[in-house]
């Protein structure tokens, strides 16, 4: 029997119903004078649950490994990211989503990520369709992976841009939500889909299998644009 695929999440959080796939869960808050951890609370924003049920749709048996760093509010910080993100590589996961970005390149998060890959860990982080990049979807061997309206829910498309790396279905079952977050989620689940069937499948495979099944190639050309 093959063994489910742990995917790391760094996100809000995960909804009720969703708790039988979370294997594992933990709160990074940020205080004044650092970081505090704790038992995972509820999704206030709604956006980890429709980042898990983007990626449950397309690889139904993976199991969940569940970071809260986002408040109320919807803020994070760089330094709650890359705790996460340390704490998910101690989980043993094969896959992180990053379905967020921070403005500013901070060396802990470089870093923090730099240790996941050297883990043999697939990071997948959005990236806006336009405008400046965000990290760590900026950093080095991280996929950039943004929404694409031209796909389906079992298309992807392969852009090879300076905005993204990737793009995939921006439409899922919480409509509130959408775009560059949902479009990473949702290849995160295509990946996690193709590790359930090729658990010793590289990082540079994974790569090439999106490549070579991927439904568009290059950016969308709007027409009078």
């Amino acid at each position: 029997m093959k063994p489910e695929p742990r995917i790391g999440v760094v996100d809000s959080g995960h909804s009720a119903a969703q708790r039988a796939q979370v294997i594992a869960g933990r709160r990074f808050s940020l205080l004044e004078d650092g970081l505090a951890e704790s038992d995972l609370g509820d999704d206030p924003l709604g956006h980890g649950s429709a980042v898990i049920a983007a990626i449950g749709q397309r690889a139904p048996t993976a199991v969940f490994c569940v970071a809260q760093v986002f408040d109320r509010r919807g803020v994070t910080s760089a330094l709650q990211i890359a705790t996460a993100i340390d704490w998910l590589v101690a989980q043993d996961v094969r896959l992180i989503n990053l379905s967020l970005g921070v403005r500013q390149d901070r060396s802990l998060l470089r870093e923090a990520c730099a240790a996941a890959v050297a883990q043999g860990i697939l990071l997948c982080a959005s990236s806006p369709a336009q405008g400046e990049g965000v990290f760590p979807a900026n950093y080095p061997q991280v996929l950039r992976v943004t929404g694409d309206a031209r796909c389906t829910e079992q298309q992807w498309s392969w852009l090879n841009s300076a905005q993204a790396d990737f793009a995939a279905c921006v439409h899922g079952s919480y409509p509130a939500q959408s775009g560059a977050s949902l479009g990473c989620a949702a290849l995160s689940g295509h990946i996690a889909g193709f590790l359930i069937e090729h658990p010793e499948a590289s990082n540079d495979q994974i790569v090439q299998w999106l490549q070579k099944n991927a439904r568009y190639h290059g950016p969308e050309r709007r027409v009078g644009a």
